[in-house]
């Protein structure tokens, strides 16, 4: 079995949102990553992924966010030993200020281009390639 994890490329003004874990998070302490969570059990429903990614973003960082569109997907093993399936969407910004609203998953928020990320020693390689092709549907669909 996996946990189904989405994460959202958050665009404004250049540059990307990115939060950095708390260190009291399970999986990846301390580290740089895009904002999300888990999907959680719901029964039937529609829109699962990207409603549970607008609600970890409001949650999280206190952002609005729409226009989602999908970046990619992957699975990988969490510190914990679970199997996660990890989907990204490259998300419209539409309004509020990010902040650290949610101390227990959140350290901080930090607005980096994508040429800092890629620069970046400390940033994953797979954040890297999530953010290279996050950044290539932007430029697809500079509408977005």
């Amino acid at each position: 079995m996996f946990i189904v994890n989405v994460e959202g490329a958050i665009y404004k003004d250049g540059k990307w949102l990115l939060i950095r874990r708390s260190n009291n998070e399970e999986h990846a302490p301390g580290m740089l990553s895009l904002v999300g969570g888990k999907c959680e059990l719901e029964g039937d429903s529609t829109d699962i992924l990207e409603r549970t990614l607008q609600r970890e973003i409001r949650e999280e960082v206190g952002v609005e966010v729409t226009n989602l569109h999908y970046v990619n997907s992957s699975s990988f093993i969490a510190d914990t030993g679970v199997h996660v399936i990890d989907i990204v969407f490259l998300c419209q910004y539409k309004s509020g200020e990010p902040y650290a609203k949610s101390p227990e998953e959140v350290d901080e928020v930090i607005w980096m281009t994508t040429n800092e990320i890629l620069a970046h020693t400390d940033i994953p390689i797979f954040l890297k390639n999530n953010m290279k092709l996050a950044d290539r549907l932007l430029e697809k669909n500079k509408s977005l």
